[in-house]
């Protein structure tokens, strides 16, 4: 679970450290009122079972757009070090159907909560990761859901990847920003390290209302993290053809979801 920090690091969260590039700035996203300036393969395929129901990602001719969110709190650095190798295999998939950007949302501390541009090559995004760091605070989901609704009312968002391992927050203002990312069309997955009850009742939650999908991989499970990325980005891709298709490609991480969401 997210641990807080000593007050003296928390109290002042300092920004990124390297500037990003001016076609892919990093922004921070505002607070709520504020001004912007351990799983077991059946839990994994159960995952994906779900995703039938849902409408078709990106329109033709169009490169799919998915949100990329981490708590970056000190619990998941390990997993940090894992994703920012793993993200590449969600553009090697994309790449083969059409494309996809993806933009980088982390959080850490008590109020440093940070958004990337939108990229379109994994070796950029593998390169804004590396730069972060993991520090001490409390999880910021509703400030991520808040953020990609936002994204999505500008232009259209066709999925939400989260991962993450605690849920620190009042589960109802959670669940009335899923419900308003469901009525745009806009799936969360998300994907749970460890088992953590709290966390796993309210990302099932976020998923459902969403319209998205809920899964779990057990404490550096890379292999199982790397097909549930994967899938997802299939689905903001390309719909569910494409994910259908990574299916009878034989990949687990894509037949859980369709199981799920069906």
């Amino acid at each position: 679970m997210a641990r807080v920090a000593s007050a003296a690091l928390l109290a002042q969260p300092e920004l990124m450290q390297g500037a990003m590039s001016k076609d892919s700035p990093e922004k921070r996203i505002a607070k709520k009122g504020e001004v912007q300036p351990i799983a077991s393969r059946a839990e994994i395929d159960a995952f994906l079972s779900k995703v039938r129901e849902m409408a078709p990602a990106a329109l033709g001719g169009q490169r799919g757009r998915l949100v990329f969110a981490l708590d970056a709190t000190m619990s998941r650095q390990p997993t940090w070090d894992s994703a920012c190798q793993l993200q590449a295999q969600m553009f090697e998939e994309a790449a083969k159907i059409g494309g996809l950007d993806v933009q980088l949302v982390y959080f850490r501390g008590l109020a440093e909560c940070r958004a990337s541009g939108w990229v379109a090559q994994p070796e950029r995004l593998g390169a804004l990761m590396e730069r972060i760091d993991c520090r001490g605070g409390h999880t910021q989901i509703g400030r991520v859901l808040r953020h990609v609704r936002k994204e999505s009312e500008q232009r259209k968002v066709q999925a939400l990847v989260y991962v993450g391992d605690a849920m620190e927050e009042p589960i109802d203002d959670l669940c009335a920003a899923a419900g308003e990312l469901g009525l745009l069309g806009v799936p969360a997955f998300m994907f749970q390290e460890g088992g953590d009850p709290i966390a796993e009742n309210a990302y099932r939650e976020i998923a459902r209302l969403s319209r998205g999908a809920y899964g779990r991989f057990s404490p550096g499970a890379a292999k199982e993290l790397a097909e549930l990325l994967r899938a997802a980005a299939a689905y903001a891709a390309g719909g569910m053809k494409a994910l259908s298709d990574l299916s009878a490609r034989q990949s687990g991480g894509a037949q859980k979801l369709l199981r799920q969401m069906s």
